[in-house]
C-alpha cells in the first residue's frame, strides 16, 4: 500500500506540475492576446511607423519635415527586433506598448539629463519642468531612446510618457530566478525584465523604430527625419555676454569699452529682464528709462559687430502694448499674473510676430532668450487650465518651448535671416531648431553631462557660465563653455566680466581665443549636424571603437541608508566628442589629474601632437591653463591663424597621427540661408603619402564661390610613438 500510495502521489504531482506548466502558457495566450501585436508600416529606408488609437496636438507639427535624400544615403537596415513581440493595449484613458529587451542591451537617451545617460532597469515620468532628478522631469524629456544594439524608439505623445526601461515584470514574461533574499545569494531589488513599457493618460500615440549599423547612425536618422540639424550664424559661435538685469544702455556701451580695454572679444550682448518696461510677466516694450533709443542703441552695437538677444518670458503684462490684441486667444490661468497666450493658436502666433517684429527685429534685435517654458508647477498654469484652442493643458505645456521655437524660426527664415538663440524647454524633433537649452541648474559635472546627453536627443546644451568661488573654477568653467554649442558668460545677477579673477584672465581670454581659432572645424562639424544628421558635439557611447566600460559599484546593505543594497551604475560622462575627430575632457576643480577613456585606434595630444593613447584608459596630470583635447589618428583640423585680421582668411590645418585622410571643409556667408540655394564653398583636404612614406597635403576647391578661404598652412602635428 505504501508503494502505490507514492506512486499516486508522484502521479498527482506530474499532473500538477503539467497543469501548472499549461495554466502559466495558457494566462500568457490569454495576456498577451489582451494586448495587440503592432503592426509596422515602412516609411522610409531603415525608419517604421506604428499606431496605437490617436494623438492629440502633434508634436511633428512643431517640427521640420525629413531630410529624404539624406535618410536614403544612410541605406536601408533591418527591423531591428523580433515584430512580433511588440505590443500595445488600449484602455479608456491610458494607452501602452511593450517592447522587447535583451538581457544584455543598454539604453540611452529619453533627452536632457545631468546625471548618467544609461537609462536601464529605471522608471521615468517625461514632463517638462526643471530638473527634477533622474527620474524624467528636465527641460528636454524627449520620449526617444537607443539602444547599444543598433536601433531607437521614439514614442510621438504630447502627453507625458511614463516608460519602465527594463524594469517591472509582466508575470507571463521571462521572468529572472527567483531567489529568497534571506537564504539566497544576488538577489536583486530590481529584477531583470524582458522589455520596455512606455505608456501614456490619453487615446493614443504613435511609435516610431530607427535601425542603424550603429548608435551614431541611429542618430543621424532621427535627426534627419526631423530636418538635419542646424547651421547657426557664424556671430552666435563667438563670444556671448549677458548683462546685469539693471544695465542700462549707458552701461552695455561701458562694458563694451571694457572688452576692448581688455582686449577680450565680444559679438553677442544679452540684456536680461531690465531691458523691458515691465518683466515677470513681460511687457515686452522696451524701458524708455533705461534705453531712451532702442534703435540708436541696436544699431550702434550692430556698426560694432555686436548682436543683441534679448530676455522674455511668454507671459504677457495688461501694461504691454500687445495685451489688448494677444488677451482673446489666452489660456483661464495666468504666471505671475500674465496671461498665457495659446500659440497653438496662428491668430495669437501673428500678434506677437508682429510685435516683435516692429519693436524689436526692424532695428537689428537678432534674437531671443525664452525663459520659463518648462516649470515649476507652483508657477506654471495646472492640468486643468482651459485654452481658447481646446487643447488640453497638460499637452500645450509639453509643446509649447517648440511652438516657440518653430514660430520664431519661420519667421527668421522668411527674412532670410539665421539667428541662434536660447530656450529652457524642447521636445520632439527640436534638432532643426536655432535654439540651444540653458539651465538654473549649476553643477559643473552636471553641466558636462548635459552636453553629451543632448546629443541622444537631437539637442544641443550651453554650459553657462554665472559666477565661481575660486580662480580654478572660473577658469575651469570657462573651458568646458568655450567647447560647447554656445559659449556664453551668463552675468544677469553676478555681474562678473571675464577679467573677474585677475590670476587668470589670460587663461580665460586664451581659451575663448582658442575656440575662435576652431571656427572653420566647428562651423564645418555644424553643416555635418544640417546634412547627415551627426551631432557636433555627441556622447562617446555614440563614437566608433568606444568601450562605455560601464560597472555597477558593490553598494552594501545599510539598513538606514540602502536598505535595498541598491547599486550604482558607474559610467563614463565627463568627456565627449567635438566635430569628427576631438575628444574633449574637461577638468573641475580641485582635480590635479583626471582619467580618459580612449576609443580603440591611436590618439594624439592636441597641444603637443604627442601620442596619447589606444583604447584604453588613460591618467593624466592637469594643467590650470588647457582643457584636455584628444584628436583621433588621421585627424584633420583646420583652424584660423589669426583672429586678428578678419579679413585674413588663412587656415592653419593640423594633421595628427600617422593616416591617411579626406576632410571636407565648409564656408558660406554666414548669416542667410543662401546656402540652400547653393551658395557656399566646399574644399577638399586630403593626406596623402608619397613613395617615401612622408605624408603630403592637398587641397582642392570641389565647390568654388567668394567664401573659399584663402592659403591653406599645414602643420604636421605627429610625434614617433
Amino acid at each position: 500500500m505504501k508503494t502505490k500510495s507514492k506512486s499516486l502521489f508522484e502521479f498527482y504531482l506530474l499532473l500538477v506540475v503539467l497543469l501548472s506548466f499549461w495554466s502559466k502558457g495558457h494566462a500568457q495566450n490569454t495576456l498577451i492576446s489582451g494586448m495587440e501585436e503592432l503592426k509596422w508600416e515602412k516609411i522610409m529606408p531603415g525608419i517604421w511607423k506604428a499606431s496605437v488609437g490617436k494623438i492629440g496636438l502633434n508634436p511633428m507639427d512643431y517640427a521640420n519635415a525629413p531630410k529624404t535624400e539624406a535618410i536614403k544615403e544612410l541605406g536601408d537596415a533591418p527591423f531591428p527586433f523580433d515584430p512580433n513581440a511588440s505590443r500595445s493595449l488600449l484602455v479608456p484613458n491610458r494607452a501602452s506598448v511593450r517592447l522587447p529587451l535583451n538581457k544584455t542591451e543598454q539604453i540611452y537617451g529619453l533627452g536632457l539629463e545631468f546625471e548618467g545617460m544609461n537609462r536601464r532597469s529605471n522608471v521615468y515620468s517625461l514632463k517638462v519642468d526643471h530638473y527634477g532628478g533622474i527620474n524624467g522631469y528636465t527641460h528636454a524629456p524627449v520620449p526617444f531612446y537607443i539602444s547599444n544594439e543598433g536601433y531607437g524608439v521614439l514614442i510621438n505623445s504630447p502627453k507625458r510618457v511614463k516608460i519602465h526601461v527594463g524594469v517591472g515584470n509582466r508575470k507571463d514574461s521571462d521572468l529572472p530566478e527567483l531567489i529568497d533574499r534571506t537564504t539566497g545569494k544576488n538577489w536583486q531589488d530590481r529584477p531583470l525584465s524582458d522589455a520596455v513599457e512606455a505608456s501614456v493618460e490619453g487615446d493614443g500615440m504613435e511609435i516610431f523604430v530607427f535601425a542603424g549599423q550603429t548608435t551614431l547612425e541611429v542618430v543621424q536618422r532621427y535627426n534627419l527625419f526631423f530636418g538635419g540639424g542646424i547651421i547657426p550664424p557664424k556671430w552666435g559661435l563667438g563670444f556671448w555676454h549677458r548683462m546685469h538685469t539693471e544695465s542700462s544702455d549707458k552701461d552695455v556701451l561701458k562694458e563694451i569699452q571694457d572688452f576692448e580695454s581688455n582686449k577680450f572679444p565680444l559679438d553677442v550682448i544679452g540684456l536680461e529682464p531690465g531691458w523691458q518696461s515691465f518683466a515677470y510677466p513681460c511687457s515686452f516694450d522696451w524701458d524708455t528709462t533705461r534705453f531712451p533709443d532702442p534703435k540708436n542703441f541696436v544699431q550702434t552695437l550692430d556698426k560694432k559687430g555686436i548682436k543683441v538677444n534679448l530676455w522674455e518670458n511668454p507671459y504677457v503684462a495688461p501694461v504691454s502694448t500687445m495685451y489688448k490684441d494677444i488677451s482673446p486667444f489666452t489660456g483661464s490661468h495666468t504666471v505671475w499674473l500674465g496671461e498665457v497666450p495659446d500659440y497653438s493658436i496662428p491668430e495669437a502666433q501673428k500678434v506677437l510676430l508682429k510685435h516683435h517684429q516692429k519693436n524689436h527685429l526692424d532695428i537689428g534685435v537678432s534674437g531671443y532668450k525664452i525663459d520659463e517654458v518648462d516649470g515649476y508647477d507652483v508657477w506654471l498654469w495646472p492640468d486643468h487650465a482651459t485654452f481658447p484652442s481646446g487643447n488640453d493643458a497638460v499637452e500645450i505645456r509639453q509643446l509649447y518651448g517648440m511652438m516657440m521655437m518653430d514660430m520664431f524660426d519661420r519667421h527668421f527664415k522668411e527674412q532670410n535671416q539665421r539667428t541662434y538663440n536660447l530656450i529652457r524647454s524642447a521636445y520632439i524633433g527640436a534638432s532643426n531648431h536655432n535654439f540651444v537649452l540653458y539651465s538654473d541648474y549649476y553643477d559643473h559635472k552636471g553641466y558636462v553631462t548635459a552636453m553629451a546627453s543632448a546629443s541622444l536627443s537631437g539637442l544641443l546644451w550651453t554650459p553657462e557660465i554665472r559666477s565661481a568661488d575660486s580662480a580654478e573654477e572660473w577658469i575651469r568653467r570657462f573651458q568646458s563653455v568655450s567647447f560647447s554649442p554656445l559659449m556664453m558668460l551668463n552675468a544677469w545677477y553676478s555681474g562678473k566680466k571675464p577679467w573677474s579673477f585677475p590670476e587668470v584672465t589670460d587663461m580665460v581670454r586664451n581659451t575663448i581665443e582658442l575656440r575662435m581659432k576652431f571656427l572653420p572645424y566647428l562651423y564645418t562639424a555644424f553643416y555635418e549636424y544640417n546634412q547627415k544628421g551627426i551631432p557636433p558635439f555627441r556622447a562617446m557611447v555614440l563614437e566608433s571603437g568606444y568601450d562605455s566600460k560601464e560597472t555597477l559599484d558593490g553598494s552594501k546593505l545599510d539598513d538606514a541608508k540602502n536598505p535595498y543594497a541598491e547599486q550604482k551604475r558607474l559610467e563614463v560622462t565627463d568627456q565627449y566628442m567635438m566635430g569628427p575627430s576631438i575628444l574633449v575632457a574637461p577638468v573641475f576643480t580641485g582635480q590635479k589629474e583626471r582619467t580618459v577613456a580612449l576609443p580603440k585606434g591611436n590618439w594624439f595630444d592636441f597641444y603637443t601632437g604627442e601620442f596619447a593613447g589606444n583604447g584604453e584608459t588613460i591618467t593624466i596630470k592637469t594643467k590650470l591653463e588647457e582643457i584636455p583635447l584628444f584628436v583621433k589618428d588621421g585627424g584633420i583640423i583646420p583652424m584660423l591663424s589669426t583672429l586678428e585680421n578678419k579679413s585674413d582668411q588663412t587656415l592653419e590645418v593640423r594633421h595628427y597621427g600617422t593616416k591617411e585622410n579626406t576632410y571636407f571643409l565648409y564656408n558660406d556667408d554666414g548669416v542667410s540661408y543662401d546656402y540652400e540655394r547653393e551658395e557656399y564653398s566646399l574644399t577638399e583636404l586630403k593626406t596623402t603619402k608619397n613613395p617615401e612614406g612622408k605624408l603630403e597635403g592637398n587641397t582642392n576647391a570641389l565647390k568654388k564661390s567668394n567664401f573659399n578661404y584663402g592659403n591653406m598652412v599645414w602643420r604636421w602635428m605627429t610625434v614617433k610613438h
